[in-house]
């Protein structure tokens, strides 16, 4: 029902899930992070029980063939569902079950998987794949909707198109960055328009939300504005455009 690309970007360290499909809602039940341990996309007749279990399993050291094979165990309808993820060692592994629908497979390389069933074919998670690696000089978000994109140019999912997500998971506890759409006729380019959105409100914001670090964060009007300009010119935002007042709760 799905194709989605998981990853661990190397320079920071940060994970990474994208995932395009024909199925309502697809961003509440595929993608799984955690910060410093790994990223998964469950998909096909997906089992939602196999994500945490897969972040688990890979907390305690498991790479993630050993994970994913500790996830299955005792499904009976495991040959029916597709699963990969990436550690934090980079090390990457897919499953895609004996009857998964077709076109159904995956691509896998280092810090980097890309997976999918009901495709029109092989060529979507190529596409996929390559675009993904030929971007490394983009933000990891718009890597990973330039990636997206070029599926859904190549036939995407066979039945068409209904939702889409991107999870981008920093060293917090919290997402860095998750944003869904749920049911639209074109996912791919609402999503896109939802994270021009989040970059000019959301994405300043966050950067002074609490963290490890600094448990209190910057909330001191004094100091929080000089801080929201700064990250508002590294994403080349004009301030007159952007305002933190409708994000108070």
């Amino acid at each position: 029902m799905t194709w989605s690309i998981v990853v661990r970007e190397s320079a920071s360290g940060r994970f990474a899930v994208a995932v395009a499909t024909r199925f309502l809602a697809a961003g509440a039940i595929c993608p799984w992070t955690r910060a410093g341990v790994g990223a998964v996309s469950t998909q096909a007749q997906v089992n939602p029980l196999y994500g945490p279990k897969v972040i688990e399993a890979m907390a305690a050291g498991d790479a993630p063939e050993a994970a994913i094979a500790f996830a299955i165990r005792g499904d009976a309808g495991e040959s029916w569902r597709q699963l990969h993820a990436v550690d934090a060692q980079g090390r990457s592994f897919a499953r895609t079950g004996s009857n998964c629908v077709g076109w159904c497979g995956h691509l896998t390389r280092e810090n980097v998987s890309v997976a999918g069933n009901m495709l029109t074919g092989p060529e979507v998670i190529e596409a996929t794949l390559e675009t993904y690696l030929s971007l490394p000089s983009l933000r990891l978000a718009e890597r990973l909707l330039a990636a997206l994109d070029a599926g859904q140019a190549a036939g995407g999912d066979k039945r068409g198109r209904q939702s889409a997500a991107l999870r981008v998971q920093g060293p917090e506890r919290y997402a860095e960055l998750d944003l869904r759409v749920d049911d639209h006729a074109d996912p791919l380019a609402e999503l896109r328009r939802v994270y021009e959105v989040a970059k000019l409100i959301h994405m300043p914001f966050r950067a002074a939300m609490p963290t490890a670090a600094n448990p209190s964060g910057v909330f001191e009007p004094a100091a929080r504005e000089p801080f929201l300009a700064a990250r508002r010119a590294e994403l080349e935002i004009e301030p007159a455009i952007t305002s933190d007042s409708g994000n108070h709760r």
